[in-house]
């Protein structure tokens, strides 16, 4: 089953008139775009999202401004509207070319902006004072007036007293600056200690990205899954593709050229790994989509995933991912994707 009629070819296969301006202007978004309709509700936060996040990890690192303009222009001309970023991404040139995208193209209004931070070098950790500079400095570089979910990134700071990172929050909320609250890193017992924080009035912690895919199942399938149903969290799984592994490009150890993602792909190609491919071969042959759009499928069908964040590097890698929206796995199929990562 397909949601989009079309595949994977190069952009220069579809139709020639689209870009008659000069190559230098900006490329217009006209009409909605042919998932405009499908949106899921972001849990608790108060916004609705296209059930896959584009993630820009790799934009001012592996992808120019141009070809990341072309990206986000894929994204919503398929009908996305949910756009994930860093501050540490890039030391802040990710927000840089999505805050030129969005005045280029006149979609803020549009789209559903989250900014993970706490992991910049100028402003590290969840302290009060170096959290209210990161989201300063995350506005300034995105040209916006406000995020609308902001991660507290706890990978390197776990110490900061948590009643005084969410009151530092509160006041940023109250000031307008973010919309809804989410986490990064937050062990199940820290988000327990959040829940407990925020019946006492401080700001709710709504929304978690983990790391979470077929491959990487621990250690979501454990106490955090737990917290975040008991909690109606919704859960937004960053490396939805663990690299792009999933995605089946990439099935032999000569990956030199590929650099640092050459060596974490070779991590994957094992035994299970190259089982976990052969049942995305299977269903997606079946079906008659891509294999990384049945990646994307599996992980919607678990439960408390609302919307994977799926990072890339080419327009017509978007063709492919915007497919998983699509496509409905019989429990057979999902059980049989479980089976073979397990």
């Amino acid at each position: 089953m397909r949601l989009f009629s079309v595949g994977a070819g190069p952009a220069a296969d579809r139709a020639p008139e689209e870009h008659a301006e000069h190559p230098s202007a900006p490329i217009p978004i006209v009409g909605p775009g042919v998932g405009e309709a499908i949106r899921v509700p972001l849990g608790e936060t108060g916004f609705e999202t296209f059930p896959l996040m584009l993630g820009a990890a790799e934009f001012g690192w592996n992808v120019d401004l141009e070809t990341s303009h072309g990206i986000l222009d894929r994204y919503v001309e398929f009908g996305g509207n949910a756009i994930h970023t860093a501050d540490g991404y890039s030391g802040g040139r990710s927000e840089h070319i999505i805050g030129q995208w969005l005045r280029s193209r006149d979609q803020r209004d549009r789209a559903v902006l989250s900014v993970r931070i706490g992991a910049h070098a100028d402003n590290p950790g969840l302290g009060s004072v170096n959290l209210v500079r990161a989201v300063e400095g995350s506005l300034t570089r995105l040209g916006v007036e406000r995020i609308d979910v902001l991660y507290l990134d706890a990978t390197i700071d776990a110490t900061t007293n948590l009643e005084d990172t969410l009151a530092t929050v509160e006041w940023l909320v109250e000031a307008g600056k973010i919309g809804a609250v989410g986490s990064y890193g937050f062990v199940p017992e820290r988000l327990v200690e959040a829940r407990i924080l925020a019946s006492a009035g401080y700001p709710r912690i709504t929304v978690i990205d983990t790391p979470y895919n077929l491959v990487r199942r621990q250690p979501f399938e454990g106490d955090l899954r737990l917290v975040a149903g008991a909690q109606n969290l919704a859960v937004t799984p960053s490396h939805a593709l663990e690299h792009g592994f999933l995605s089946g490009r990439h099935r032999s150890k000569s990956l030199t050229s590929l650099g640092v993602r050459g060596e974490q792909l070779r991590g994957q190609i094992n035994r299970r790994g190259i089982k976990v491919l052969r049942a995305l071969d299977q269903v997606a042959e079946e079906l008659g989509v891509p294999v990384a759009a049945v990646s994307i499928a599996w992980l919607l069908a678990q439960r408390t995933i609302a919307a994977p964040i799926v990072n890339t590097f080419a327009e017509d890698h978007v063709d492919e991912l915007m497919q998983g929206a699509g496509v409905s796995l019989s429990r057979s199929q999902v059980a049989e994707l479980t089976r073979a990562g397990n």
